[in-house]
Formats: C-alpha cells, sequence, structure tokens
C-alpha cells in the first residue's frame, strides 16, 4: 500500500487559531507509507505532531530509521526540526535528501544553522540521533522492495524539487512549492525592448520547461499540488513561486492524474474560506479525477 498522511498544510508562516482548526495552521509536512516503510516531505511545523505520533505508535516496533525529504530550504519546509522527538533519539537513524539551494552552503549547514544558540537554546551537539544528509539534483532513485523516488527542479525563487513516490504500480507526486513557467522577454513588436529572437526562444524554452513537469505528473495516481493562490491573486503575486487552483487543475486534467490535492493553503485563507474554495472546484470540476482540500489528518491512499 501507497499512502499519504497530511501533518502541516500551510505554506509561509504558521497560522494558528479559531479560523484555521479544520483544515490545520502547521507549515508542510508529509508522512508517506510505501508498505513498511516510512518516508517523511518537509520538515515544517506539522513535524512536530507527526514525530510524537511516531514515538507513540512506530517506536514501539523498533528504532526509527527513516528518509526525510526536502522539498527547499526556506525557513517555512525547515523550521520544525529542532522539535522533532526522534532526533533526541540515540537509536534513530535519518537520512535527509535535499537541494543545494543558496550560495555555497550545504543542506547540513541550513538545516542545522537552526540548531544554534542564536537561534535555538538546543544546540546541534546535543541531538543523540545519527543523522546524514545527501543533496540532490534531479535523478531517480531505487529503494528497493518496488520503491523508487524520482526528483524534478521546480520554479520557485531558490532551488525548489518536486518528488515522485512510485511503489509497486502506484504513486504519488509532489509539486509545490510551483510556479508555471512562462516567458519573460517582450512579445508585443511594439514595445521597445521587443526582440523577435528572444521572444521566440522565451516562449519555446518556458513551453518546454512546462512539459517536462506535466511528464513528471503523468499518470500519477495522487498529485499534491501547491495551490496558495486563486486565479486573481495569482497575477497579483507573478515570481512569488506558487501556483493558483485552476492551474493545478489545468494540469492534472493534461495528464491523467486520478486524485489532485490542492496544498500549501495561504496563511490569511480561513477554513470557512477553504470549505467554499473546495465546494466550488469539487462542483466544477468535469474532469475524471477527485479534487481533494488537503488538510491536517487526512490519509489518502493511491
Amino acid at each position: 500500500m501507497l499512502s499519504v498522511r497530511f501533518w502541516g498544510v500551510r505554506g509561509s508562516i504558521p497560522c494558528p487559531g479559531r479560523s484555521t482548526v479544520e483544515f490545520g495552521g502547521n507549515t508542510s509536512c508529509l508522512e508517506i507509507r510505501a508498505g513498511k516503510r516510512l518516508l517523511i516531505v518537509d520538515l515544517g511545523t506539522g513535524i512536530k505532531p507527526l514525530g510524537d505520533w511516531i514515538m507513540a505508535n512506530d517506536f514501539n516496533n523498533g528504532p526509527i530509521d527513516t528518509d526525510i525529504f526536502i522539498t527547499h530550504t526556506h525557513w517555512d519546509h525547515i523550521m520544525g526540526f529542532p522539535m522533532f522527538t526522534p532526533i533526541f533519539i540515540p537509536s534513530t537513524k535519518l537520512m535527509i535528501w535535499g537541494p543545494v539551494s543558496y550560495n555555497d552552503d550545504t543542506l547540513a549547514s541550513i538545516i542545522a544553522d537552526q540548531l544554534s544558540y542564536k537561534h535555538w537554546p538546543v544546540s546541534l551537539g546535543d541531538l543523540a540521533a545519527k543523522i546524514e544528509y545527501q543533496e540532490l539534483k534531479e535523478t531517480t532513485m531505487d529503494f528497493g522492495d518496488g520503491l523508487t523516488v524520482t526528483t524534478k527542479f521546480l520554479n520557485h525563487p531558490i532551488l525548489c524539487l518536486g518528488y515522485r513516490f512510485d511503489y509497486q504500480g502506484k504513486s504519488i507526486v509532489t509539486a509545490y512549492d510551483h510556479e508555471p513557467y512562462r516567458n519573460f522577454f517582450p512579445t508585443d513588436p511594439e514595445d521597445p525592448g521587443y526582440d523577435e529572437g528572444a521572444a521566440h526562444e522565451g516562449e519555446a524554452t518556458a513551453n518546454e520547461e512546462n512539459e517536462r513537469v506535466l511528464n513528471f505528473f503523468k499518470g500519477a495516481d495522487v498529485l499534491i499540488h501547491d495551490t496558495q493562490y486563486t486565479p486573481e491573486e495569482f497575477e497579483a503575486h507573478l515570481g512569488w513561486g506558487h501556483s493558483s487552483y485552476d492551474y493545478a487543475i489545468e494540469a492534472a486534467s493534461q495528464v491523467g492524474v486520478r486524485k489532485l490535492a490542492f496544498f500549501h493553503h495561504d496563511p490569511i485563507r480561513t477554513d470557512e474560506q477553504l470549505e467554499a474554495l473546495s465546494e466550488q472546484y469539487k462542483k466544477s470540476n468535469k474532469e475524471d479525477f477527485e479534487v481533494i482540500m488537503a488538510r491536517e489528518g487526512l490519509i489518502i491512499e493511491a
């Protein structure tokens, strides 16, 4: 069985409060189960309740030995790590995978920097777990027992990876934080900066990159896609590295996705607003796939 459980569904910043109780206010964290194997995607604040759950359940079956996949190192995707209980257990083994994404810093140094006294009262040396780091680019990795993990660079202001988990004929794909590629060159011949060659090349490159992303999604049983914005909000936030609900549906419809999960909710979006958007898109969706608004605690089987 291949499944995903949502422990954090928000983007940008945690947003606890009365208006976010139903869908949750924690930032990005996914629990993937491939048979008996536990995989984790992102270390947002949702990793805290996940860690507590792991200690109360998985730990009873033996030491924690798992792989963690970081989409990118923006704060909202790694800030829960210092509160992840298994890192204080000597028997824990963690392999943390992710992109190299800022100047000469390593993946290890970016994540570990949180555990310094300028940020946090517990230092890196206080951790008891065995933690290794592996930097990733675009690749496919075979983990055995029918599990492969494929990575794809997405369009975000820092290097960001999407992950495709294929297990015994089923697949779960993550695609956040991501904005569809577009042509940055002027296309109007009357524009003073217009260059015909550059305009055509820019358009061709954007189309090619968008096609590569769609191929990455192709045939996914579950696609977890960035939907931080409505179409109107998206137009006002071009370049911020996020997508709209409409784009996610359009992308999923082109490549035979079975289930589409809206994810990375804007922190200002209330439960009432998310419920309304969920109903709106479920009613308007004429495609042959299920539309789901991700919420904390929800489990989806591929």
